[in-house]
């Protein structure tokens, strides 16, 4: 299989949105599809879900699987979909990512397993093996604040060596040395995304192919357009945008990810800002500052 077209086409804004609940804690569908929409209307270059904006932890493995098909439903290959389908357990990994393959996915993102600490060498075997149970394109997800351990430059490039379709990585890590010799010695053709909000744009100038940032849940037409801008070549307003979002980006993330995300969204009337347990709203202080910024940014904002 050849993977140089997912590679031109998987580029841009990647938007990791969030899997909406009722009030009573069942997955709404029909409020995913709308927030789905949301996203292509405003510029979306691709849509992910069940990543840690999607609170993958807290569904059961039926309910990610009916998350990732409503979401394939909704794009109908309108922008490419890159489901998450890594958890902590293998064989659960192995099994979200073969049906990920099934559905059509355009590709495939698995998150260093988090909790277990694994050592490098586990590492290793446990990606490749994943890599080599399915033909679809890879994305490694590493985010050492959230799974207590780095996936190392050297195992990241051993894998690329070894699996050909481990296409490139999410990088919610804010060592930007680790990120240039990601990009280094894996090549300047692997498919490198800031997971990290201030990173987004620093990430294009080394030729990072985009980011997958949650703000995008919020604000996905300027997150979008500084990357079109960086495409056009017009750097000032990639950097106008860059600094315009990053207190949007701060407020955004003064609590664990996607807890303000979602009552950000519940303020703009998109979704019930629900999380279940053991996750929960922030405090009724930052739900203030997340309603004053919001408003700041002209985003509609009920008041808290």
């Amino acid at each position: 299989m050849a993977y140089e077209e997912i590679k031109r086409k998987l580029r841009g804004s990647i938007a990791p949105v969030v899997t909406p609940f009722k009030a009573n804690h069942e997955v709404d569908y029909e409020k995913q599809s709308e927030l789905i929409e949301f996203q292509l209307e405003n510029g979306s270059h691709g849509i992910s879900v069940t990543g840690t904006s999607g609170e993958p932890s807290s569904l059961t493995t039926e309910e990610r699987v009916k998350v990732m098909e409503n979401a394939k439903k909704t794009i109908n290959g309108r922008v490419p979909f890159a489901p998450g389908t890594g958890s902590t357990n293998h064989d659960e990994t192995i099994y979200l990512t073969k049906k990920a393959e099934e559905m059509g996915v355009d590709a495939a993102m698995v998150i260093v397993p988090y909790y277990n600490k694994p050592n490098q060498e586990a590492l290793y075997k446990h990606f490749k093996t994943v890599a080599d149970s399915v033909e679809i394109p890879i994305i490694i997800y590493n985010i050492p604040g959230r799974t207590a351990q780095n996936l190392e430059v050297s195992t990241m490039a051993r894998l690329v060596k070894d699996c050909p379709n481990i296409v490139g990585a999410k990088e919610s890590n804010k060592d930007f040395e680790h990120v240039n010799r990601v990009m280094l010695y894996c090549g300047r053709d692997f498919l490198l995304y800031s997971g990290i909000e201030l990173l987004c744009y620093p990430m294009l100038a080394i030729g990072g192919a985009g980011s997958i940032s949650a703000t995008a849940n919020v604000e996905p037409k300027k997150v979008a357009e500084l990357h079109n801008a960086w495409e056009e070549g017009d750097i000032t307003h990639a950097q106008d945008l860059h600094f315009e979002l990053m207190k949007l980006n701060d407020v955004l993330f003064k609590d664990t990810n996607p807890a303000p995300v979602k009552a950000a969204l519940g303020m703009m009337g998109k979704i019930e800002p629900v999380l279940r347990l053991p996750m929960g709203l922030p405090s009724k202080g930052l739900q203030e500052e997340i309603s004053e910024t919001l408003k700041e940014y002209d985003i509609s904002a009920q008041h808290v």
